[in-house]
């Protein structure tokens, strides 16, 4: 069974939340609700619980506050939000999980599936990621969270020369010659990598940093050739995009 805390100010979401649990998700074991992050840093303590499930807009306490207060944070955490579009680009960036509010039967199905086949809990570096942008908000941060088989790797966007997507997994290259499978699509990694100006979606399949762009080659789409040497697609649909961006 899944142990889990339910964080919430208002009533009617904590038990909308309980509710859709109880049908949709029977592995969940709800050990508490509570109506503040003051209560929940109690049940937190007292019933060490395998996920918090915690609303981010709180009075008095919001839940990126709640964590600060946490020294070691030994649960995985789904946030519960209304749209915000920095709260919601700082879960892109760290790859922490999040489910917006009304919440969706089928997303919080797929959320606690998530939660059943992670491997390792997320690290402290993802939070102290989310943390900092939540803190310095419209600003853009240069390290993302990817998430792979073994856990997560930690690196600096404007390393990234290339994504390339493989079925439901996606290829990042980098500057230093390594490769990184994501466990990712890249239409996830995408909406991660959106607020980095310098990254453009060129085809389906492939997403380029510009700033690694050395030549533009003409044809029915046409190919970029990077700094690397590697060449990469332009698809039709993108090339008007691509050239306007040159």
């Amino acid at each position: 069974m899944i142990k889990a805390i339910l964080v919430d100010d208002e009533q009617h979401c904590l038990i909308t939340l309980r509710l859709l649990l109880e049908k949709h998700c029977p592995d969940v074991e709800i050990l508490d609700q509570c109506r503040s992050a003051e209560q929940a840093l109690e049940a937190i303590e007292k019933f060490k619980p395998s996920v918090v499930f915690l609303d981010v807009q709180m009075p008095f306490m919001d839940g990126f506050e709640m964590l600060e207060q946490i020294k070691n944070i030994s649960f995985a955490v789904i946030f519960t939000t209304s749209y915000d579009q920095y709260a919601i680009q700082a879960f892109h960036y760290s790859a922490l999980d999040y489910l917006l509010k009304p919440i969706d039967a089928n997303e919080l199905k797929s959320a606690v599936l998530k939660l059943k086949n992670l491997k390792q809990l997320p690290s402290s570096e993802q939070f102290e990621i989310l943390l900092q942008q939540i803190q310095q908000k419209g600003n853009e941060f240069s390290k993302i969270a990817v998430p792979t088989a073994d856990g997560f790797e930690l690196i600096n966007a404007e390393q990234i020369l290339r994504c390339e997507a493989q079925d439901t997994y996606t290829y990042f290259f980098l500057k230093n010659n390594n490769k990184i499978i994501a466990c990712r699509s890249l239409k996830e990694v995408e909406n991660q990598l959106q607020q980095f100006s310098f990254f453009l979606r060129i085809h389906h399949s492939f997403i380029v940093n510009l700033n690694e762009v050395t030549r533009y080659i003409r044809g029915d789409g046409g190919y970029v050739v990077m700094t690397d040497g590697s060449t990469v697609s332009v698809s039709r649909s993108r090339k008007e995009t691509l050239m306007k961006r040159f």
